[in-house]
Parts: structure tokens; C-alpha cells; sequence
């Protein structure tokens, strides 16, 4: 996304808080959250737009388009600063502890004049907030762990930002005739779902060209200020339209460049299992070289990681796998999986169009789909409990399923439409749509969206309960969560995965980077029990694509191959598959 669209986006998603937290047009707020989100989705810078360009977009107004062109043209949009001057900056901080929301920290900030989150944690501990109306101790305990929640996720970026700013610090390095050689490491490597920062190693062509390449590192348009420079590493940090990242760049010589790459991607326990060895087979690792325990200036292997692993005796070991979790057994034993590759998914089972909250056309949905070399995909709006969605009544749905018929019989074979629903899943259990018209559907993915505080028990038990209806397939995004603003349900995971493999249903890896739900982990307790799991971007726009990558980086940190992955089956097997699942 380019970072015009992106400081834009940013504005317009404040003013929708703003205007919340003043109690304004609850219209209003959904409009600027929609142009927020169109925006956020552009990849055309929003200055080569006209304005009836503009208007064009589904989901910009005149008004929406009259900001963007104000913001162009001056670099600020007015009505954003005359809302912003009404409110303390600090109280949108407040505003956005999960379980707080608009109505509370307006409470607070003016009936006990909180402006900060440090002020909310002051009034906690005097018990004013207890005092007030509506709030009881359970209420109380509850904002206390959600900010210590909060908190604990610290000043880590989701994968999403990291990974879209690397690349174009890594984009624009591999342009120059000085880089040999560039790469990211760290976590992002890893496919961890939040990043601390990003560490990027270059390879010059010649000494002489270091110079030039740290020029263009520090003079990068993300770049907000410049923390060091030196000879071999310079650091920075970028603007707040960017995540507000340190982003560390090191030149290394080629002979480094493999050692340098697993030092810097780590896990730090990972590296510390593969020094462990190295010692004891009479070497030394570090981020220069394998060499000689007793001649450390006899270097044995460096250059790339493969010769490094190799001369361990070790097969390479992905990225995605380094968190020191039995992988250099199995590499030992070269029994590492063969993980499931971006290009092994066929399939996208979990969409929005402009029939709930999405911002394209079932036709443009699936034309999309199709462009991605997809030969499947389902369209599955949202259900009639999201109201904030646009969910379909019974009767929109019937009308919708005769709709997604159509463009399915105009692009039979091209690509195959499925007529689903995003159904949610009550907190009972019980699904929003009785069977009768759940039956009436081809594909049917179950997700939790309200109630995502619930206990652990009536969690699983709710969930449970809807692994058993005989007409879901998958479980959407089971735990609901939002990283980092939600914790959302902990149920027992390993007792969902046991019930959905016996169902013969699939549970969830949701790739939007705001939730990447299954995580890691519960992925991994899924593929212990046999559940297959599905991939899913929950797109609502084109852009939403794209973020399959994390899904699929997700499922290889799990240990996924292609086989654990129902998206990844031909056509004929998918639809067996589906089929399967249903009465």
C-alpha cells in the first residue's frame, strides 16, 4: 500500500473514533470506517485519482472523496483536526483497551477526568472506576486484564505492516548496482505473527559501494529518524503511518552471508541448539562462520545456510520451524516435513462481497479468485446476527443463493462458486440460520463473533456444540481473537480439533493478519489430532488476497504440509470433500 493511502487510512479510522467517542451520527462512523478501509486497500496512490474517480470506489461518498482530495492537496483533512482538538489524544488510547470501547472511556474521561491509560490504571487502583454506574468488580477485573493483555503485546507490529515495509526497503535495496545480495531475517523471516523490528542484510558488490547502499537505506520515505550509522549496520525508525518500526540493516561480505542469515533469524533458542552442536562436533558457530574450534580462522562453512545445516549433519531446516521445537532431531533424521508452499492453494473458501460488508461483487469476487489460478472459491456473507456487517435475513440469503448460482453458471469453467454463509455461531452454540436453509447451501463456515469473553468451558461446550451441526464444514476463526486488540475465546483446543477431525470438518487458519486464527500453536494441535485445517483470507476486498502468505506461514510454523490442507486438494477432491462433511 503505498504511504499516502496508508497516513489517509490511519485519518479516517481516527475519525470514526472520534466521532464515537463524541457520541456523533453512527452513520457518520460507519462511513469514515468504510473509506478507511477502502482506502487502506488501494494500491493506487490516492493523488492519481480524480474525483469521480473517487466516488467511483464502492464505499466513498462525495464527502469521503472531498477529505481524500483535501489531504492531497494540503496534506491534512480539517474536519479530522477540529475532531481531534476536542479530544485528548490520550483518551483513544483508552478508547481502544479491548472491552472498554467509546461509551466507557468517554465515561472516564468525563466523569473522572481520564486522558490516558495511565490515568485508567490510577483510577483502577483508587476504585473510582468501581464506583461508577454499570461497573462492578467482575466489570472492573475484566478492563484490568484486558490492558494487562494489551500491554504484554508491547510495541510488536502484525506480520501484515512488517512484512509489506520490508519489502520495500528490500525492494528498493535490490534495485541498486551496489546489492549483490538482499534478504530479511528475524521473526518476520519466521512468520511470526507480531514483529519487534526488521533486520535486513545486504551483500555489496564492492566495499566501495557501502556507502551508497546505507545513503539509500537511511534516505528511505518511511524513514522518520535515523537512530545510527555506522560501518557496517545503521538503524532506523519509521513514521507512524508505518507502524513506527526500527528497522536494522548490516552489510555482510558473501563469505558471511549464510551464517549471518540463520544468526540474525534466529529463534534465539534455535541458535542456541545449533551452537550446542556445532561445539560439539569441534566447532564454533557465530554470525561469521562455521569454523574450527581450536583455528577459528579456519573457516569450514558460511556462505549459505544449506553448507552450514550440511556440515552439521543436518537437513536444511525452514525458517518457519526454527523455535527450537524437536526440529534438528528431525533434521537429523531428514524427517522434516515437506511444508505446504503458497503456490500448493487452489482454493478460497471463506469471502464478503457487497451483500454483507465486502467491497466487490460476487462476480468480481470470483473473477479475482480465478486471476489467482483458484478453481474454487465460496462466497459466504455474513449471517443475520451481524447487523454491523450487513448480515442477510433468511430471506437476502434465499435471494443471495439464487444470485451466486447465476454468476457460477455464467463462469462454469472458469472457476467453480459455491453459494455459502459466514454463519455465527451463537453463544449457545446454536447456529444463526436454522437447518432447513443451512441445507439449502453448498459450504457452511461456522464462526464465533459476539460473546468472546466467555469462560473456558462454555466456550468449548459452545463450539462443540457447533462442530455438531451436521451442516457446517469449517470453524471460522475459532477464538474470534484480534491481534493485539482482543484476546478473544480460550476454549480447549485440543478438544475442538478431536471433535472436528471425528466430524470430518476443517478447522480455520483465518490469514488476515489482524487475526491469524488458528495460531500457530493451536494449528499444530489440529494436525496432532488429524483435523484438516483451511486456509482462508476472509476477503472483502481484492487487496485481502494477498494476505494468504500469512495463513500459509502460519500453517508451516504448525508443521503443515499440503496434504493437512483441504484448499490444497484438485478440484474433484475438495468438492468430495465438501460433500462429505454434509448430511
Amino acid at each position: 500500500m503505498p504511504t499516502r493511502n496508508a497516513e489517509l487510512a490511519a485519518i479516517f479510522e481516527d475519525m470514526a473514533q472520534l466521532t464515537e467517542l463524541l457520541g456523533g451520527n453512527r452513520f457518520k462512523v460507519i462511513a469514515f470506517q468504510k473509506a478507511a478501509r477502502v482506502v487502506g486497500e488501494l494500491t493506487t496512490d490516492v493523488g492519481d485519482l480524480s474525483r469521480s474517480e473517487l466516488t467511483g470506489l464502492d464505499g466513498i461518498g462525495t464527502g469521503a472523496a472531498d477529505r481524500i482530495l483535501e489531504f492531497v492537496e494540503s496534506g491534512q483533512v480539517g474536519d479530522h483536526a477540529r475532531l481531534a482538538k476536542q479530544v485528548p489524544s490520550g483518551v483513544l488510547d483508552v478508547m481502544n483497551i479491548p472491552g472498554v470501547g467509546p461509551k466507557s472511556a468517554a465515561l472516564f474521561w468525563k466523569e473522572l477526568g481520564v486522558e490516558s491509560v495511565d490515568d485508567l490504571k490510577a483510577k483502577l487502583e483508587t476504585g473510582e472506576v468501581a464506583a461508577l454506574k454499570g461497573f462492578g468488580e467482575k466489570k472492573v477485573e475484566n478492563i484490568r486484564k484486558n490492558l494487562a493483555f494489551a500491554e504484554s503485546a508491547g510495541q510488536r507490529t502484525r506480520i501484515g505492516t512488517a512484512y509489506e515495509l520490508a519489502m520495500r526497503f528490500v525492494s528498493e535495496l535490490k534495485g541498486m548496482k551496489q546489492v549483490k545480495r538482499v534478504e530479511y531475517a528475524g521473526s518476520l523471516r519466521r512468520g511470526k505473527e507480531t514483529i519487534g523490528d526488521i533486520d535486513i542484510l545486504v551483500v555489496p558488490e564492492s566495499d566501495k559501494g557501502t556507502e551508497s547502499i546505507f545513503d539509500a537505506f537511511v534516505g528511505h520515505d518511511a524513514v522518520d529518524d535515523l537512530i545510527l550509522r555506522g560501518d557496517t549496520k545503521a538503524s532506523v525508525r519509521t513514521g507512524k503511518a508505518d507502524g513506527g518500526m526500527q528497522v536494522d540493516l548490516r552489510v555482510v561480505p558473501e563469505a558471511s552471508f549464510g551464517a549471518a542469515l540463520m544468526y540474525f533469524t534466529g529463534s534465539k533458542e534455535h541458535n542456541v541448539r545449533m551452537r550446542e552442536r556445532a561445539l560439539e562436533m569441534g566447532y564454533t558457530l557465530n554470525e561469521y562462520a562455521l569454523a574450527e574450534k581450536e583455528d577459528k580462522a579456519c573457516r569450514v562453512a558460511g556462505t549459505t545456510e544449506e553448507e552450514v545445516f550440511e556440515k552439521l549433519g543436518l537437513a536444511w531446516v525452514p525458517p518457519e520451524l526454527r523455535e527450537d521445537r524437536g526440529e534438528l532431531k528431525l533434521a537429523e533424521e531428514d524427517a522434516l516435513p515437506a511444508l505446504l508452499k503458497l503456490d500448493d492453494i487452489w482454493a478460497e473458501l471463506h469471502t464478503h462481497t457487497t451483500a454483507s460488508d465486502g467491497t466487490w461483487s460476487i462476480e468480481e469476487n470470483a473473477l479475482a479468485a480465478a486471476e489467482r489460478g483458484f478453481h474454487t472459491v465460496a462466497i459466504t456473507d455474513h449471517s443475520k446476527g451481524q447487523v454491523q456487517a450487513n448480515g442477510l435475513t433468511a430471506d437476502r440469503l434465499e435471494k443471495h443463493i439464487v444470485a451466486v448460482r447465476g454468476v457460477a453458471k455464467k463462469l462454469k469453467g472458469k472457476i467453480t462458486v459455491l453459494a455459502g454463509s459466514e454463519v455465527d455461531i451463537l453463544t449457545d452454540g446454536s447456529l444463526d440460520y436454522p437447518d432447513e436453509l443451512l441445507a439449502e447451501l453448498d459450504i457452511v463456515v461456522a464462526s464465533p463473533h459476539a460473546s468472546l469473553s466467555q469462560e473456558p468451558k462454555r466456550a468449548t461446550a459452545r463450539l462443540l456444540k457447533a462442530i455438531e451441526n451436521p451442516y457446517v464444514t469449517i470453524v471460522g476463526h475459532p477464538t474470534g481473537r484480534l491481534i493485539p486488540r482482543r484476546e478473544g475465546l480460550s476454549p480447549d483446543i485440543a478438544a475442538l480439533c478431536k471433535a472436528a477431525a471425528e466430524r470430518g470438518v476443517a478447522m480455520e487458519i483465518n490469514a488476515n493478519h489482524f487475526r491469524l486464527d488458528l495460531r500457530d500453536t493451536h494449528a499444530r494441535a489440529a494436525l496432532e489430532h488429524g483435523c484438516k485445517l483451511s486456509i482462508n483470507t476472509d476477503a472483502h476486498g481484492p487487496a485481502d488476497l494477498d494476505q494468504l502468505r500469512f495463513g500459509v506461514l502460519t500453517a508451516r510454523r504448525a508443521g503443515a504440509t499440503k496434504q493437512d490442507v483441504v484448499n490444497a486438494m484438485p478440484k474433484a477432491k475438495l468438492a468430495e470433500w465438501i460433500k462429505s462433511t454434509r448430511p
